[in-house]
This record gives C-alpha cells, sequence and structure tokens, in this order.
C-alpha cells in the first residue's frame, strides 16, 4: 500500500493564518491526477507541530474524502507523549487513514528501549498499519537497527521511514528486518542508493512540486530500469537540494507559491526564506520551467 512515492503534504494557510481549505483540496486533487502512490498530510512539511488538534484532524479529513478509492492516506501521528499519539491515532483511524506515520518522541530523548515501548503501546492500541519515522536531525533520537528489528516483529508496525541520512544505518536496518517491512527514504536525494540496497520508494518533499516525475523516479528504479531513475533524479537533484536550503518547509512552500499554486505563508516560529534564497530557488524553478507552467486555481 506504501510502496512508490508517497508526498509529505505541505498545509496552505490563508494570509490571514488559518488553514486554506479550497487550496489544499486543489493540492490533494493535483497529485492524485500526477499518479502519486500515497498521500501523508500532518507530517513535518505539513508544519503539523502548528496546527491546532482540529486543523489536524481537518486536513485528513479532506485529503481521505479527496483520495478515498485512488490513493491511500498515510496520516502523521506522532510526538512525545505516548498517549496523546494513540488518542490522535485512533482519531485518525475513524476518519477513514490508511495507515499512520508515526516520528519518534522528540525533546525527551527516551532509550532505545523507551521508543521500543513507545510504538509497541501504539501498535496494540490501533489496528492500522503503523509505519515509523527515524529523523534524528531533528527529533535527536534514533531508531537503531536493532530497535527496528524488533519493532519490524510486531504485525501491524509495516515499515520505516529512515532519515538519517546514514546508508551504513539504512542497509543495516534492511539485513535486521523481513522482506515485506517497507524501508522508505526520508529525503528524496537518497531514494535512488536506497532503493538499490532493497528499499520501497520514498515519503518525498520534491513531490509537492514535480508528484508526477517523482513517481516515475521510484517506479523506474523499483522496476530495475536504474538507468531511467537515474535520469529523473539527475534532472531534479538541484530541486531535491534547493529544498533544504532552510528548514524544511520554508524552501518547498516558497517554490509552491512561486509556482501558483499556494499563497507564501507559514506559521511561527518558520518565516518566509531569506531575500537571497528566495532568488536562489526561483532560479532552480526556471531552470527545469517549472515557473509560469503549473497553475492550480484555489477554486479547484
Amino acid at each position: 500500500m506504501f510502496t512508490g512515492t508517497g508526498t509529505a503534504l505541505v498545509t496552505p494557510f490563508c494570509r490571514d493564518g488559518s488553514l486554506d481549505e479550497p487550496t489544499l483540496r486543489a493540492l490533494v486533487k493535483r497529485q492524485i491526477a500526477a499518479g502519486i502512490n500515497f498521500l501523508v498530510p500532518c507530517g513535518t512539511t505539513g508544519e503539523s507541530p502548528t496546527l491546532t488538534h482540529q486543523e489536524h484532524l481537518r486536513v485528513v479529513e479532506i485529503a481521505v474524502e479527496l483520495a478515498k478509492g485512488k490513493v491511500p492516506v498515510l496520516a502523521g501521528a506522532g510526538g512525545y507523549n505516548t498517549a496523546e499519539v494513540i488518542t490522535l491515532a485512533r482519531e485518525l483511524a475513524d476518519l477513514g487513514a490508511n495507515g499512520i506515520l508515526s516520528v519518534t518522541p522528540y525533546y525527551n530523548k527516551p532509550t532505545q528501549e523507551g521508543l521500543y515501548q513507545h510504538f509497541k503501546a501504539i501498535a496494540e492500541a490501533v489496528s492500522l498499519p503503523i509505519i515509523l519515522y527515524s529523523v534524528q536531525g531533528r527529533t535527536g533520537v534514533n531508531i537503531e537497527p536493532a530497535t527496528v528489528g524488533r519493532l519490524s516483529q510486531i504485525a501491524n508496525i509495516i515499515g520505516i521511514k529512515e532519515a538519517s541520512g546514514n546508508i551504513s544505518q539504512m542497509s543495516t536496518i534492511l539485513n535486521a528486518v523481513p522482506e515485506d517491512f517497507l524501508v522508505l527514504s526520508g529525503d528524496d536525494a537518497i531514494t535512488l542508493p536506497l532503493i538499490a540496497l532493497g528499499g520501497r520508494g520514498v515519503i518525498s518533499v520534491a513531490s509537492n512540486e514535480i508528484p508526477a516525475q517523482m513517481t516515475s523516479l521510484t517506479q523506474h528504479a523499483l522496476a530495475g530500469d536504474f538507468a531511467g531513475a537515474r535520469e529523473i533524479h539527475r534532472r531534479f537533484l538541484p530541486l531535491m537540494e534547493i529544498n533544504f536550503v532552510e528548514s524544511n518547509p520554508i524552501p518547498v512552500k516558497a517554490a509552491l507559491a512561486q509556482m501558483g499554486l499556494l499563497e507564501p505563508v507559514w506559521r511561527l516560529p518558520l518565516v518566509a526564506p531569506k531575500p537571497e534564497n528566495r532568488a536562489r530557488i526561483r532560479a532552480v524553478l526556471e531552470s527545469l520551467n517549472l515557473i509560469g507552467r503549473i497553475h492550480v486555481a484555489a477554486t479547484n
């Protein structure tokens, strides 16, 4: 269900900072029309820490409504309070989400045993498939390969979004888990080498901008056509890299605004990119012919 390319959806806001539901609908429709494999609302790229509880539910509700019968929805539900994560995960299940993406607890920095017990408790409380999300650069804690191996033995923990940037660790994880356990890249630029090692796809930032191309990249790689995948990777590597010139999702929202797809609005503590970085983002978009070519009206 969650192989290939899944888009870590941005959350669009109106000029007054409120949730922009018409634009969210347009963005989801654009993703589905482009052939994306699955949708991932309310993750890091969706600015989930700044969403109210009701907004979080509403974003997922809209994604599920539009994607139902077309593509699966892997909804974000993670945090540093296990009981609260369980409550949210149950609510997302009731809304019709097809799975849960759960980031490691941040700030309280649990031990490996603490991580195991945290995710085990969530898995026991929710029947949905769960994909772990390990991103030490943001949370301060890494899910080590041995812990991933233990967690992979729990029936409804079916995969991991691995965003350590450490190819050696990813390779070790692949050796520690069953063949059907999904190891997905959390970094667009590492998607191709991870699939070569046995990974199954990516939860992508760049697919907000180029959903068809990122989907094509993973499908070529998964089919063993690495020459075709490399061609796409090489062409769009500058976009993958510029999306992280500042903290995600600052650059990708700036890019989508320049593409005419949303208003350039972030919620504090995120702010607009520096003028020089905004110019760099535009230069990459222009080099890839992404300016003035892709427009989706908010009323769609």
